[in-house]
């Protein structure tokens, strides 16, 4: 017997329904929600693997004041007088908040409101700054509000689905999945992707266009122009429901007049772009999805607007199967924006510089003061903190030290700051070593409130795990720091229900329908009515209560004039230049198996085993001319810093780019912060940093030596000058380097495996040689450690290792086996993972293939079961049967 909850994914924007099944003995299996409406019963790695990430390990219990644990009632207090005392002594835009899409609703709701309308300032921004505020702007500029006009159900619907600026394979696996069971169902959908790499999405493109870094704009204004040429204009909608277009085609013209001036902007062929034109311009329904690759650059508002355009020109916009459609990149950026989480928002999608809305949400929350001006956006609001001017900051629910552009400066600001308050659901991060205080908050489980996703659907996140030590709910937390600021009755909430009803209601409060936010059909509910929430999509209102599907089927827009705008984008190119010293261009992004800076997927064994080391991905050409090697160290370097992170030399990238992931941080390696090496250069609209362009060298990283450790403690590791940890079964798994050749190897390694213990067993190998040194802790018969040097980066397989400490027993064999570096017998290595599911590995898909003669993915599903889940690993399976074949 069982009890079950339902509640949401805390990952990425698709917002999938999960079940919490608990058993008697407090066990938790976490399944699919078949009817949820986002995801119909389907989970990505990450989903299914939540269950592992449940432990206590490393969790924040306890309210902490200069590293001392303390009662809540001292720590609140504390809050509350420091930041009384600087805003009394300095103002009120003295102290700032930065929030997460991580929140719920609820919780931004009371912080956003605290800020703006209690204490007086607009400083209170988000890490969605990083991801979607171009969006935000772009949005506002064409629709009069920030509206996604479309629904999941569109991909489902549309004849051609465009995916631009985003692997969504990777980075939204649930919608792939979507997109590839309709495009299966429906033989004439077509698949355009455009991203300079070759990703997993391409796996089921009926068109890849490789195309320049940074010039998608360019693609989309040539489009336009077309489309114009092409007389593919809908007249009707184009006169009567927008403005602006005869500028913005004259824009267009001057840089994008022909497809011989797009293909050589772009560096793609002239007939793939043609193909495209041509595609786009017959087929009616037309879904264009685009993420952080179209985002996150320095002129990423148009960037958007560019392919809104092109959406308005034809009308195809608010109808089913067709519209712009950005993927959200958090659980909750979506319920952010809608509360006013940015610093250049109010409350419910209303303006901070619109003096009407500013009168009508000072009144709804019978507040003392309203925030009267925009703002510090992030880049801006860590600048402020590094000059003196941001004397107290509390941050809530983020990373910034690892997430933030030039976050060696973020880190400088945090260190000077006067006053920094950390509510995290962890103890150590890169950010909380620099709170003064910390508040341990409630985190995926514990929590009760909403998340809204990419499509607008609002879906209830419950609580089915009782709060662990002292963890509270953020919401709570900041509610009592109000009270003690000295708003008791405005702040006197008893539960989340009752912020989400003053927060519907604010939505409809004097709107009549004048702004796009309006879920005041859900102000009356009953805390009953709240608990059982069903997921639907706002607008929610009286007239129509189950929520709307998709926006401006009326052709009706929130501009003043109630129509849509078009808007000129300019020819824009990176704000840094590429020159001998730093030739190569730098992406940065997310990989399949982690989220966000790993405080939970890195507690995985399974999302551990597919990509377990911080990497940089680099066309062969391009490692020829520096002789790089394949799995070699490298150093990459901008004008800000160096990382180091291992090669992965693949003809996906694109030549003259790199590629590194986003999610190392000095919990995990030590020298792999990528965001060390990205300018704070921000889009004037949005303020979003360009992640996409940093210029940067490559080189290889020479250190005397290479090794690994596998153990199955927690490891303080010194006397090497580049190590990356992850999760193994049962232990800890070391990727380590040196500069210096230790004068003891023997020593060295004790001083490693050994801590705080003398009295063990030790095995050792010794080449000096060709420096090469193999040694294993023995502890009753049982590994509990080993470590392998050599010369160079080619070390023996890991994996094998592995399934020795599974075992409660050495034999003679094994301890052999150990320090001779090769499985004893007939023992396997599976080689690292490629599906997480099901712990499927490289090698043995291989040779499955090869014995079996398999030529499908979906043989490879009948046999091992490897993407027969979630399928993410789907085109990396098709990959290795290509290689086996073609051997």
């Amino acid at each position: 017997m069982f009890s079950e909850v339902k509640t949401t994914c805390p990952y990425c924007g698709v917002g999938c329904g999960v079940l919490a099944q608990m058993d008697e003995e407090g066990g938790v299996t976490i399944v699919a929600d078949p009817e949820h409406p986002s995801n119909f019963g389907r989970l990505c790695s990450k989903g299914a693997a939540l269950g592992d990430t449940l432990s206590m390990e490393g969790r924040l219990l306890y309210p902490e004041v200069e590293g001392n644990t303390q009662s809540w009632d001292t720590a609140l207090n504390t809050v509350a007088y420091r930041f009384q005392e600087i805003i009394k002594e300095h103002g009120p835009d003295s102290v700032a908040f930065y929030v997460s899409g991580q929140l719920l609703t609820e919780d931004y709701y009371v912080a956003n409101k605290l800020m703006k309308g209690f204490i007086g300032s607009a400083n209170i921004d988000t890490n969605s700054r990083l991801c979607m505020s171009s969006v935000v702007a772009a949005q506002k500029r064409a629709f009069g509000a920030d509206t996604v006009p479309c629904s999941y159900e569109d991909l489902e619907r549309a004849k051609l689905i465009i995916l631009t600026g985003s692997n969504t394979a990777w980075c939204h696996p649930v919608l792939f999945q979507r997109i590839k069971k309709a495009k299966q169902n429906n033989p004439d959908m077509m698949v355009v992707v455009i991203d300079p790499r070759h990703t997993a999405s391409c796996d089921i493109a009926d068109i890849h266009l490789a195309i320049k870094p940074g010039t998608d704009h360019v693609l989309f204004n040539g489009l336009l122009v077309h489309l114009n040429n092409a007389k593919e204009k809908n007249e009707l909608f184009v006169e009567n429901y927008t403005e602006g277009l005869n500028e913005t085609l004259q824009m267009a013209e001057s840089y994008a007049s022909t497809t011989e001036e797009v293909a050589n902007l772009c560096n793609l062929e002239l007939e793939a772009i043609e193909k495209f034109y041509r595609l786009f311009a017959r087929t009616e329904r037309v879904v264009t999805v685009f993420s952080q690759g179209i985002n996150q650059w320095s002129y990423g508002t148009d960037r958007v607007n560019s392919i809104i355009n092109c959406h308005l020109f034809t009308g195809r916009i608010g109808r089913p199967g067709m519209g712009p459609f950005s993927f959200t990149g958090q659980p909750n950026a979506m319920g952010g924006r809608e509360v006013g989480g940015l610093a250049n928002q109010l409350a419910a999608h209303m303006a901070i510089d619109n003096e009407q809305h500013r009168e009508l949400v000072k009144e709804f929350w019978k507040s003392p003061v309203i925030a009267d001006k925009e703002g510090l956006k992030a880049v801006d609001l860590f600048d402020a903190m590094d000059s003196g001017k941001i004397k107290a900051v509390w941050i809530m629910a983020s990373n910034p030290a690892v997430t933030m552009p030039d976050n060696n400066k973020v880190k400088r600001a945090l260190e000077k700051c006067d006053f920094v308050v950390v509510s995290d659901c962890m103890r150590s991060t890169d950010t909380t070593r620099y709170a003064n205080v910390l508040l341990p908050a409630q985190t995926w489980g514990e929590r009760d409130g909403t998340v809204t996703n990419s499509e607008r659907r609002i879906t209830r996140q419950r609580a089915f795990l009782p709060s662990p030590g002292e963890a509270r709910a953020d919401w709570w937390i900041i509610s009592e720091v109000a009270k003690r600021l000295g708003f008791p009755d405005s702040f006197s909430y008893g539960e989340p229900a009752d912020i989400f009803k003053e927060h519907a209601f604010l939505s409809g409060y004097k709107n009549n329908g004048g702004r796009d936010f309006d879920i005041s059909g859900l102000q009356d509910l009953s805390y009953t009515d709240y608990d059982d929430l069903e997921p639907m999509q706002w607008p929610i209102t009286k007239d129509k209560p189950a929520g709307t599907e998709r926006l401006f089927s009326d052709g009706r827009f929130y501009t003043k004039s109630k129509k849509a705008q078009f808007i000129s984008v300019i020819n824009h190119t990176p704000a840094s230049d590429l020159s001998s010293d730093y030739p190569l261009r730098l992406n940065t992004g997310r990989i399949r198996d982690q989220w966000h800076t790993m405080t939970r997927t890195g507690k995985s064994v399974r999302l551990s085993g597919h990509i377990y080391e911080p990497y940089v991905e680099i066309h062969p050409i391009d490692a020829n001319k520096i002789s790089l090697q394949d799995n070699e160290l490298a150093e990459v370097s901008s004008a800000l810093g160096k990382i180091v992170c291992r090669v992965n030399v693949s003809e996906s990238q694109q030549q003259g780019s790199v590629f590194i992931p986003m999610h190392w941080n000095e919990q995990f390696a030590n020298k792999a912060l990528v965001d060390s090496l990205i300018a704070a250069v921000v889009d004037p609209f949005s303020g979003q940093p360009e992640y996409k362009a940093t210029p940067v060298n490559v080189k290889p990283y020479q250190a005397h030596w290479y090794g690994f450790i596998l153990s199955r403690r927690k490891l303080d590791v010194v006397n090497a000058s580049y190590w990356a940890r992850s999760r193994g079964q049962g232990l800890w798994r070391y990727e380590i380097s040196g500069d210096e050749i230790p004068q003891d190897w023997a020593v060295c390694a004790r001083s490693l495996l050994c801590q705080h213990a003398d009295d063990v067993e030790w095995a050792e190998y010794h080449d000096s040689a060709v420096n090469r040194y193999r040694a294993a802790r023995i502890e009753n018969g049982r590994l509990e450690s080993c470590i392998f040097i050599g010369p160079d980066f080619l070390l023996p397989e890991r994996d094998w290792l592995l399934n020795l400490f599974k075992d409660d027993k050495l034999d003679d064999k094994d301890r052999i086996s150990v320090l001779s570096g090769k499985p004893a017998g007939a023992q396997k290595d599976a080689g690292r993972a490629v599906c997480a599911c099901f712990n499927v590995g490289i090698n043995t898909l291989k040779e499955t293939i090869a014995a079996q003669g398999l030529t499908t993915p979906e043989q490879v599903g009948e046999l091992l079961k490897a993407g027969t889940n979630c399928g993410s690993c789907i085109p990396e399976i098709r990959e290795i049967i290509n290689q086996v074949v073609s051997k």
